[in-house]
């Protein structure tokens, strides 16, 4: 067996957090092979099978009693090129920001917004990830992904990723899909997303008046260093909660008592407001209790200063939300997986 198996092993460096706790039994699969040797050998132990990528939208609370297996599948394919659109297919283990900076090495514009994002290409399906004005759905061409009830590989589309905000088919059926490969829509001719006004703010003070998708990485790169911490230097799972969607109703009352309230209103009617800023202006920016804490740049991101545990991180992020739903009455969603 190619697979292998570790047994009682710190699932520290796995895990962006940097939380301190044991798997009972850990392996990496690099291709479709190991990946079903894994499932085999859960199987045989009686053992649950929790998949993980870069483990940056992971929150551990307890020792694993499972057998956890890493994603570290490589490559990435051009599978079709007519000159201007572009599509590329990446294995689930490929790191997702050097991903990006693949991209642009290779002169394709779609991912420049979704620059410096923790994790893997396989998961970043997972939770539809996004920033500044893009989202995974919007660059998606399908991906192939293991059915763990039947042993089948399935193609999914775009439609039947059934993406959402944070969301989509695979999060709301955790544990029965397995994805392998991402395959992605791009293109040779810019077609940029400046939507957002730091964006645009810092391409002027770079007197960039023509940006190219590489300088959009660059600007966000920037931005997303200065407000958010590396889980290298401290950890941390970047933004803990989703922004919340309420009912316009809710969002005007909210808005007769604070003037300044972040808020954007939707297609469907209800209106998306900004979780930090609920926090921020419910005086929990910079927030610490041990080594569990509330980054002192941004609200939205839990922060562990050294030792804190699962526990400790998962009861402060309880306490938000209950703070937050009595102050505003909005119930803040976390967006982490916790285990």
């Amino acid at each position: 067996m190619s697979l292998n198996l570790r047994e009682n092993v710190s699932l520290k460096p796995f895990n962006t957090f940097g939380v301190d706790v044991t798997a009972r039994l850990f392996a990496e699969a690099h291709n479709e092979a190991e990946v079903r040797q894994a499932l085999q050998v859960a199987a045989d132990r009686g053992l649950p099978l929790l998949v993980i990528g870069g483990g940056s939208n992971l929150l551990l609370t307890r020792d694993v009693d499972a057998l956890v297996l890493r994603m570290a599948s490589r490559g990435i394919r051009i599978l079709a090129d007519d000159g201007i659109r572009v599509t590329v297919e990446a294995e689930a283990g490929e790191a997702w920001h050097p991903f990006v900076l693949w991209s642009l090495d290779e002169g394709l514009g779609g991912l420049e917004n979704l620059s410096l994002i923790p994790g893997t290409v396989g998961a970043a399906p997972m939770q539809n990830i996004g920033a500044y004005g893009v989202e995974l759905k919007d660059v998606f061409a399908g991906l192939s992904a293991l059915d763990r009830e039947s042993g089948e590989i399935r193609d999914f589309d775009l439609e039947e990723c059934e993406f959402a905000y944070r969301d989509s088919l695979f999060k709301r059926e955790a544990g029965r899909w397995l994805i392998l490969q991402v395959r992605f829509r791009l293109s040779r001719l810019p077609e940029l997303h400046l939507d957002y006004g730091p964006v645009r703010q810092w391409l002027q003070a770079e007197g960039i008046e023509a940006p190219a998708p590489r300088d959009v990485s660059r600007a966000i790169c920037a931005i997303r260093s200065e407000k958010l911490p590396d889980p290298a230097q401290l950890g941390n799972a970047g933004s803990f909660f989703k922004n919340p969607l309420v009912s316009a109703e809710l969002a005007q009352r909210l808005r007769a008592e604070c003037a300044d309230l972040v808020a954007y209103p939707q297609a469907n009617g209800q209106v998306k407001l900004a979780a930090g800023w609920l926090i921020e202006r419910a005086g929990w920016k910079g927030f610490r209790e041990g080594d569990a804490g509330v980054h002192r740049l941004q609200a939205l991101v839990l922060v562990n200063y050294g030792a804190a545990t699962g526990p400790q991180l998962h009861a402060l992020a309880q306490r938000i939300q209950t703070d937050i739903a009595v102050r505003f009455g909005v119930e803040l969603e976390m967006e982490p997986n916790v285990i």
